[in-house]
């Protein structure tokens, strides 16, 4: 059992405030959970690449349950595009979760940071200039694959990749977010289950429950927000995090 009393609330604060700030961002617009979280840890706080990458897949089962279950309370799910997205996701979180090791995630990685940051610009662009147009999006199942894939694999990329080329297709853009979001919580699961058995849960107290805290507490207020935003102020903010976090791991990736 967890002995509650013998947790140092102080010293998680500054994990309790990385987490809400990242699951603020990433209900409200989709993404960027784990690239706050990885970047505040490791390059801030000095935690190591890989215990981060670990803790955060655990942490992303809590945030994006409370993360979905808000979404659905605000009515911003899409049911068929829920399904569409469902499956294959899975699929592509498992399979890599078993290529992990023989992946190499670092030679891929600044392609598909390229491609997010022109997608991040298009979606300013069309933010900025032109009204946004609500259509079904089209390809769904293989973008979720490789959303998927990417996630496990790569330690992140289900946020940035689904919910931006969705967005591109001409989602209505609460629906896109919440959407993505709720799927993301059975993809966490997927993907972190080989995590929780080699950690156990005595692991999750430290650095692991602040984040948990932080993003289940501010999760409600990241799907309230996502129903309020417009669909043109949701495609400029979404472009504005898109392109700034990737450009900034493309620069990472890079150097």
């Amino acid at each position: 059992m967890i002995d509650f009393a013998a947790i140092d609330f102080t010293a998680l604060l500054p994990f309790i405030l990385i987490g809400f700030a990242a699951q603020l961002v990433d209900g409200a617009l989709g993404m960027a959970f784990g690239v706050i979280c990885n970047t505040l840890l490791v390059a801030v706080l000095g935690v190591p690449p890989a215990t981060a990458s670990a803790r955060i897949h655990v942490v992303e089962i809590f945030t994006t349950g409370a993360s979905g279950l808000s979404h659905l309370f605000h009515g911003n799910i899409d049911w068929p595009l829920f399904w569409r997205l469902l499956i294959p996701g899975v699929i592509g979180g498992v399979l890599g979760a078993y290529m992990l090791t023989s992946l190499d995630a670092d030679v891929v990685k600044p392609f598909v940071l390229g491609y997010l940051v022109l997608i991040g610009i298009w979606l300013l662009v069309r933010g900025v200039l032109y009204p946004p147009k609500i259509s079904t999006p089209k390809v769904v199942a293989p973008l979720a694959v490789v959303g998927g894939f990417l996630d496990a694999a790569g330690g992140g990329g289900w946020g940035p990749v689904v919910t931006s080329n969705l967005l591109v297709q001409g989602g209505e853009p609460r629906k896109i977010v919440g959407t993505v979001n709720s799927v993301e919580f059975f993809l966490a699961v997927a993907v972190s289950i080989a995590f929780i058995a080699n950690l156990g849960f005595e692991e999750i107290l430290g650095p692991t429950l602040g984040l948990i805290i932080g993003g289940v507490a501010a999760a409600p207020l990241g799907a309230f927000m996502a129903k309020r935003f417009s669909p043109k102020v949701m495609l400029v903010m979404v472009g504005v995090v898109l392109t700034a976090t990737s450009a900034f791991g493309l620069y990472r990736a890079l150097v």
